[in-house]
């Protein structure tokens, strides 16, 4: 997650960075840090800023779940934990999806792919929009 993208989305959320370090459990200085890139966004930072993004979006949302998006065959579902689960609107949030034929293994390689597929888009969709 880049600096920008982690202000557009507090701006999404509607969130003051006071606001947005109570949600996330940090300091308004270290939400300051991030959107100015002073410091780096940590994994849990960014995955909880995706999830808020989602659930704010989400209301209702009719979105099909990722083994419909992605035409997962039975014997490739049997091994992912968002079928497991049944969270295949929050596959991206879940380590250890099989995704494209494979898992992987750091949240960086994971995000790689999920920033192309299409269960992920509309959330960086949303976010530029917002």
């Amino acid at each position: 997650m880049t600096p920008k993208e982690f202000s557009l989305i507090r701006h999404q959320l509607e969130k003051t960075q006071v606001q947005l370090a109570q949600l996330l459990g940090t300091s308004q200085k270290a939400v300051q840090s991030f959107e100015q890139g002073w410091r780096a966004i940590p994994v849990h930072i960014e995955r909880q800023m995706f999830f808020l993004l989602s659930m704010k979006l989400s209301g209702g949302s009719d979105q099909s779940p990722c083994w419909k998006t992605e035409q997962c065959p039975p014997e490739k579902k049997e091994h992912c934990p968002a079928w497991e689960f049944q969270c295949g609107r929050l596959c991206w949030l879940i380590n250890g999806t099989v995704c494209r034929g494979a898992t992987r293994a750091t949240w960086t390689g994971k995000m790689k792919i999920c920033r192309k597929c299409e269960v992920f888009k509309p959330l960086l969709t949303a976010m530029r929009e917002g």
